[in-house]
């Protein structure tokens, strides 16, 4: 199986996030799509909503898309969760499957600073989603790592349509009353009303 995984908080879950699961399924033939919802991610810190809430914002975007699924395996996982340890428990559980690490092509250039930025790209290939042009590692940040990875895997890139939308916004316009209707699915803007969620919590 071809399995691509799409880590983040989704916190909310949004359109950007959907067109580039879509794209990256689409031009690598996927077969499936896990969005990999995090429960402590070691690079963003203060408060979160509720693991749960954001598992079930996913699960309602994606309700219907035969080809994606929620994963829990860093949810609920005690403190920090790394890229590397959810690929290689993915690829300990899954040792016939081909993975696939999806990004935003506005990522690439972190690509070293991350742990084990090597063993990253040894058991998965690392797939970086934009428009043609985004700023990437240079070859002098890449060398050290490639020289400590013999079977990293090449980089991917797949160009797909750009909209402009963070969750620190929608969380910020849900804070302020402002609306986000087109901005997320339907069904999660409904769930963020029911549950009330970043009403109490501006950024």
């Amino acid at each position: 199986m071809r399995l691509g995984l799409f880590g983040g908080t989704f916190d909310p879950i949004h359109l950007g996030h959907l067109i580039l699961a879509e794209s990256c399924r689409e031009a690598l033939a996927l077969d499936e799509v896990w969005f990999v919802v995090a429960g402590q991610p070691p690079h963003k810190g203060g408060d979160r909503t509720a693991v749960a809430d954001r598992i079930e914002m996913v699960r309602i975007a994606i309700a219907g898309h035969p080809n994606f699924t929620v994963s829990e395996v860093e949810a609920n996982s005690p403190g920090p969760h790394y890229t590397y340890q959810t690929l290689e428990a993915t690829a300990r559980d899954r040792p016939d499957d081909h993975l696939f690490f999806l990004i935003g092509g506005d990522s690439l250039v972190d690509l070293p600073t991350w742990r084990e930025p090597g063993l990253v790209m040894e058991l998965a290939t690392v797939v970086a989603v934009g428009r043609a042009g985004f700023a990437e590692p240079s070859a002098d940040q890449m060398r050290p790592i490639l020289e400590r990875a013999p079977r990293a895997r090449p980089i991917e890139r797949v160009n797909a349509p750009q909209i402009e939308i963070a969750s620190r916004d929608l969380r910020r316009r849900v804070a302020e009353g402002r609306s986000i209707r087109y901005l997320v699915p339907r069904g999660v803007e409904a769930f963020i009303k029911a549950r009330n969620l970043y009403r109490r919590r501006p950024e």
